[in-house]
């Protein structure tokens, strides 16, 4: 069944029905003209993004379900990296009119299961139709006893990340060379009987079995991609829970690790010198990336998406992240093994530049 058929109410309905707000700070939700929420006396945070068909996502290498899941997840990933905790969920959509209703309820599926992960309350938004392509964007609002900006880092800090890098733009190589959805979402939502429940099932078996025959042709197995995949279609925003009282600067990583740490040290006046052999690199990657035939560093540096916490903290801080190097006076250099320094550019994905990947994370004001 078409949206065309469903009509705009009766998705209302639906959104209303799947996303009953139970938070006790929130007065009014979805059904007036504007949620109420009642401050809790904390910094408020709010954070935005948006997410164009053929820009930030390919359906043909995405699901609905993976689609919905990271959009929530890139904002709470926004919210974190100030230092906050996410709270209240505004979600905008444009879709084409012969959009399929199974599609908008996956997506749904995809929503639910990221804002329970957070904690998050889906308390209103917007719903419009699109001539062609689908427009997806979602605002959060957090909290935050106290918040971290980029501005905060001095020479002498230390420079961390909170996990490996590139996996994502790995997982994103992957995607293009499979060219079709892989299943690493659970089968999720309602279903109506048993019958659809065992052909969901069948399926993804099905998939399943198509995607390894793929993959092994290019020497790759399944435990070696899966979590390189997951990375990228569904990536789990990291808490700073752990560091939040040390931290002096924060950003996430979102469109590569040069240009985001250079972000940072633009905002903060300051220099940054990186050790080559610290930055975190799995073994998964490096395998796939040297059958793949790609530049393993190069994806980890420059590769985007990768939603982990870079922050800056003391150095007599004892940190649980992971070191890669120090923030300095002036000057942006990377170290080899040898110790031979070399100037490193702010690079990564851009938007409106004249080439690169187009399915990355809108640019933030």
């Amino acid at each position: 069944m078409k949206l065309s058929e469903v009509g705009e109410l009766s998705l209302l309905k639906t959104i209303r029905r799947r996303f009953t707000v139970k938070s006790k700070d929130v007065i009014v939700g979805i059904g007036d003209d504007t949620a109420v929420i009642k401050p809790s006396g904390k910094n408020l945070l709010a954070t935005t993004d948006m997410m164009v068909e053929g820009i930030h996502f390919d359906l043909s290498l995405i699901t609905p379900y993976q689609l919905g899941f990271k959009l929530v997840s890139v904002n709470v990933s926004d919210i974190y990296a100030m230092g906050g905790r996410p709270q209240y969920l505004l979600l905008d959509i444009a879709l084409n009119k012969n959009t399929e209703h199974s599609f908008v309820n996956r997506f749904f599926d995809g929503i639910r299961c990221a804002i329970k992960l957070y904690g998050v309350s889906l308390i209103g938004g917007d719903i419009s139709s699109s001539r062609k392509d689908i427009v997806i964007a979602a605002t959060l609002i957090g909290d935050a006893k106290k918040y971290i900006r980029r501005s905060g880092a001095k020479p002498g800090d230390r420079i961390y990340v909170t996990g490996n890098l590139g996996d994502s733009a790995c997982g994103l190589e992957l995607l293009k060379r499979i060219s079709k959805h892989v299943p690493i979402e659970k089968t999720g939502g309602k279903m109506q009987d048993k019958k659809n429940h065992e052909s969901c099932i069948m399926n993804r078996a099905s998939e399943l079995l198509t995607l390894t025959s793929k993959l092994s042709k290019m020497e790759l197995t399944w435990n070696v991609v899966h979590p390189l995949l997951k990375r990228h279609l569904m990536p789990e925003a990291r808490k700073p829970k752990n560091f939040i009282r040390y931290a002096t600067s924060m950003i996430d990583l979102s469109d590569g690790l040069f240009i985001d740490l250079s972000r940072l040290c633009d905002e903060s006046r300051v220099g940054a010198k990186i050790f080559m052999e610290h930055i975190p690199v799995s073994s998964r990657m490096r395998t796939a990336s040297s059958l793949l035939g790609l530049d393993a560093m190069k994806l980890a540096c420059s590769g985007g998406e990768d939603y982990e916490l870079l922050f800056t903290a003391p150095a007599d801080r004892k940190i649980n992240a992971v070191y890669i190097g120090d923030i300095v006076k002036s000057g942006r250099k990377i170290i080899d093994k040898n110790g031979r320094g070399k100037k490193f550019s702010p690079s990564g994905y851009q938007h409106f530049a004249s080439s690169g990947s187009a399915y990355r994370e809108p640019v933030k004001l």
